[in-house]
């Protein structure tokens, strides 16, 4: 009787611990999801504008180290990216030479706009002079349609169309940021005016009469 206790107690043992082993190993994998998740969810994150901008630039010749820079330094990697590739796609400027210009703009796609139609209304004649041009307007939109309307109907270089355009644009610039708006009244209504009011008359008092 001993000797089967003992088997059936050692049975127990046995299938108690299988049991154990097999609710242990979901708990581990489940913790170990609960490590991996977070990490996973990190990486993820950074799958974001600078790897667009770094991929992108790459992808055009950009060598990796003026890739890294330009991308760090950029308030919007995204748009650093899109102004260099399109340039390098639509004008003969390689990106390494867009690089630089398209990091210093306030709006990099507004001076790819630029440049592009620059590059097409002057037919390629002025590459390097018309990315500076783009570069140093603050409205390179505007400051583009003006080369490009200009020669549509004047013939003469364009370098002549480009100092005429940024001249213009300068003035275009101080003009605005120096008037002061004027002052608008709703209609049915008279502006305010501010009266001084008369100084208070000393009161004298009146003297009692003589009889």
């Amino acid at each position: 009787m001993s000797m089967s206790k003992k088997v059936v107690s050692k049975g127990k043992n046995k299938q108690g611990s299988s049991t154990s082993r097999i609710l242990t190993l979901p708990a581990l994998a489940i913790a170990g999801c609960l490590t991996i998740l977070p990490n996973v969810a990190v990486a993820a994150s950074y799958s974001n504008d600078y790897s667009v901008c770094a991929g992108r630039l790459l992808s055009v010749g950009v060598k990796a180290e003026a890739a890294s820079e330009g991308c760090a330094a950029a308030l919007r990697p995204k748009d650093l990216a899109a102004c260099v590739v399109k340039i390098d796609k639509e004008t003969q400027i390689a990106a390494t030479d867009a690089l630089s210009s398209c990091g210093k703009a306030r709006r990099p796609e507004e001076l790819a706009t630029c440049v592009v139609g620059v590059s097409l209304s002057t037919k390629e004649e002025a590459n390097p002079t018309v990315l500076d041009y783009c570069g140093r307007s603050l409205l390179p939109v505007r400051f583009g349609q003006c080369v490009v309307g200009l020669r549509s109907q004047i013939d003469f270089p364009a370098t002549q169309a480009l100092e005429t355009c940024i001249s213009a644009d300068d003035s275009v610039i101080g003009a605005s940021s120096s008037s002061t708006p004027p002052t608008i009244i709703p209609a049915g209504s008279s502006p305010s005016l501010e009266t001084t009011p008369f100084p208070n008359q000393p009161v004298v008092p009146t003297q009692p009469g003589t009889n």
